[in-house]
């Protein structure tokens, strides 16, 4: 019998990648990762997200010099989808909220695509070299990016040990 864990088991395995190998994306994948992007859901159905997807290696390698080292996965990543929001002061919290709701909807989606995806961001300092290198305006900004690619053998290793992960149930959970 299938218990309710069981069947999240995938969803709690999704974790990020940071280190790929040089297999490329499909552009039907891709394509898919930007439509589960497109469907998430936002404050007021406003979807402000905006979305540039990137095969070009060196503009991924660009990126990752330019915004180290919190861009370190697009040193291998075949691929990113980059997520452009407004810049709006007026709707920042909104806006992060939803940003974070995409991030982590594309993340999911690449996992269950069999790919693994890490989420990447620009310092302030940096987003306006990397929205010039995206070809965002100015109207807007790129603070999240998602690498995108096949893990190598070594990412796909765990990184603590069995149980060691999170936090134990008990400690994070209350009941009332």
């Amino acid at each position: 019998m299938t218990t309710p864990i069981d069947q999240l088991r995938p969803l709690i395995r999704t974790r990020q990648y940071r280190e790929f190998t040089t297999d490329a994306v499909a552009d039907d994948e891709l394509r898919a990762l930007a439509q589960v992007g497109r469907w998430s859901g936002s404050s007021s159905n406003s979807q402000p997200w905006r979305f540039v997807v990137v095969r070009d290696e060196l503009i991924l390698r660009q990126i990752a010099g330019i915004a180290a080292p919190q861009t370190r996965a697009l040193r291998t990543a075949m691929a990113a989808i980059a997520i452009s929001m407004p810049s709006d002061p007026s709707r920042a919290v909104s806006h992060a909220y939803d940003e974070g709701r995409v991030a982590e909807r594309i993340l999911v989606a690449a996992s269950m695509l069999g790919l693994g995806a890490g989420i990447t961001w620009v310092r302030d300092e940096f987003r306006s070299q990397v929205g010039s290198l995206l070809g965002v305006g100015d109207d807007r900004f790129v603070r999240t990016i998602m690498a995108i690619g096949h893990p190598t053998e070594q990412a796909r290793l765990p990184r603590t040990a069995p149980g060691a992960a999170r936090h134990p149930f008990d400690e994070l959970v209350e009941w009332r």
